[in-house]
């Protein structure tokens, strides 16, 4: 296996008016090896001696080799790792240094990463190949909507590029629309997509290495309302044939690394409908997760986000109920360095019963 260089921070994927966002960089510790480099965060080094004892003691391999910066360009200093980043572009600024960098290291992964990320793109790739997906209607800007009984209510309008989740608006009748569509720009490309009826989303993972494509895990998402909160793995539903079609053509463009599918679940009297909703051409919120579960071997999990008082790893007891390889249970934290804005992403393994009692105590010392 070749030794890599990860660096996942996602400020090139996030707004900034999204709190503690820089602090993500550190999640991708878990699943690293101990020949790799890692970039991080020069304000996570305060945290770095409490989660290093956190996984040598629960027996997960990482990288103890840091770089504190986040620089992508600093990768090139290192011809002889293998790249490992969140998205493979700059999504927020593409006249910056990293945008026009990954274009020249590797174009076709470039290309195929900002093309899927159009949500509009998106639709169109998915309309050619057979991909099913929700009622929507894309257009160049918002002026070009004419046709507005054709639209199905309730519905989402979204931006065909949203960064971070923001600027996507629900809308119960065509009044909301038409409120919500004065946020956008004249110039901005958007959609119009129908709601789907589910409680119940899947993230589907696929992840291509020098074997070539695999599925890499399928997951539910864990939502709090509207809000998504964490994944649970395994899941019951396994529909991988609706977007295997979309992953292929992804791989044959020159995608690398991880990429999932987002899928809505429509329970009927038969058997359930699966809707393909977006293509996230990068790692999320699953990867890491998954990740460190599948070097781990364990067979079942929640990771969830929590909010806490306190603001260092330090201050935090979970030595108790840390995992138990033999036993297949307890808890990993994933998410850490975000514990400086009060917030940590942590695994929880076991049985679901297993999983509850963890998210008890997880609860109440936090």
């Amino acid at each position: 296996m070749n030794k890599k260089i990860y660096n996942h921070d996602i400020m090139i994927c996030t707004h900034e008016a999204v709190r503690g966002n820089y602090l993500f960089s550190g999640r991708v510790l878990g699943t690293t090896e101990p020949e790799d480099l890692i970039q991080l965060h020069p304000d996570l080094k305060s945290q770095w001696q409490f989660i290093t004892a956190h996984y040598d003691r629960i027996g997960l391999s990482h990288s103890k080799n840091v770089i504190w910066d986040v620089s992508h360009t600093l990768m090139s200093d290192y011809p002889d790792y293998d790249i490992s980043v969140f998205i493979f572009g700059d999504v927020v600024d593409n006249h910056s240094n990293d945008h026009k960098w990954f274009h020249q290291i590797d174009p076709k992964w470039f290309e195929v990463v900002e093309y899927v990320n159009s949500k509009n793109n998106f639709i169109k790739l998915a309309e050619k190949l057979g991909v099913k997906v929700p009622q929507t209607k894309c257009f160049d800007t918002k002026t070009k909507i004419a046709n507005w009984d054709d639209l199905i209510y309730p519905c989402y309008l979204k931006p065909a590029v949203s960064v971070d989740g923001v600027g996507i608006y629900r809308c119960q009748d065509q009044q909301q629309l038409k409120e919500a569509l004065k946020e956008f720009d004249d110039k901005v490309p958007l959609q119009i997509q129908q709601e789907i009826n589910s409680f119940n989303f899947l993230n589907l993972q696929y992840r291509i290495n020098k074997q070539g494509l695999e599925r890499f895990a399928a997951t539910e998402q864990v939502l709090d309302g509207y809000a998504h909160q964490g994944n649970r793995y395994p899941t019951k539903h396994q529909p991988w044939s609706i977007v295997q079609p979309m992953a292929e053509w992804m791989y044959q463009q020159g995608m690398k690394e991880i990429f999932a599918f987002d899928v809505a679940v429509v329970e009927t009297e038969t058997e359930p409908s699966y809707y393909a909703i977006e293509c996230n051409p990068r790692f999320n919120g699953a990867s890491y997760p998954t990740g460190i579960a599948q070097k781990l071997q364990i067979p079942s999990w929640t990771c969830e986000n929590f909010e806490t008082k306190y603001r260092s790893l330090a201050e935090i007891d979970l030595k108790d109920i840390e995992l138990d390889l033999s036993k297949q249970t307890g808890v990993i934290m994933v998410n850490w360095g975000t514990i400086l804005m009060g917030k940590i992403g942590i695994l929880l393994a076991g049985t679901v019963a297993q999983q509850k009692d963890l998210r008890t105590i997880i609860k109440q010392r936090l």
